[in-house]
């Protein structure tokens, strides 16, 4: 028997924080899944889920990605001999031509990097990155006004 093909693009077995606020705030154009480089408590940490992508975001400088202001709680038991920082810059890993056309977008378009999801792949972390741009005050309430008419249909459809 062949085995199910997975979805593409769907990771919420995974998943280890969302970042709601990003679809809020910004229209997101595209998505790119970027790897993360990490210290062995943070993965632990991780795998506890004790993280926030709240106010973070992404920074593009010297033809790097650089995640920053991400906070990972440090366990209490992660080590002795270091000293972790929770809100620590942690390079992203992309690779050169990707980098290049985020770059072009945000100097030139005037679009910004957010963080969206953290999740898990292969046992590797992966960030999903959005290619965002910023909503106004009334875009929001009609996202909001249509997101309501949404849920209203789909009540009066299933009760009749």
């Amino acid at each position: 028997m062949a085995k199910a093909k997975k979805q593409k693009g769907t990771h919420s077995a995974g998943t280890i924080a969302l970042n709601k606020k990003a679809r809020h705030d910004f229209t997101i154009e595209q998505t790119f899944e970027a790897g993360l480089v990490l210290e062995g408590w943070e993965v632990k940490s991780l795998r506890a889920g004790r993280v926030q992508l709240v106010d973070s975001y992404v920074l593009l400088k010297n033809g790097e990605a650089f995640l920053i202001g991400a906070l990972i709680t440090p366990l209490l038991s992660a080590s002795t001999h270091i000293r972790p920082d929770p809100t620590r810059t942690r390079k992203l890993l992309l690779h050169k031509d990707e980098i290049n056309k985020l770059v072009g977008a945000v100097e030139r378009k005037g679009y910004t990097l957010v963080p969206l999801a953290l999740y898990w792949k292969k046992s590797r972390v992966k960030l999903e990155i959005g290619l965002a741009k910023g909503k106004k005050l009334h875009d929001k309430r009609a996202a909001e006004k249509d997101r309501d008419w949404q849920r209203q249909k789909q009540r009066i459809l299933r009760h009749g």
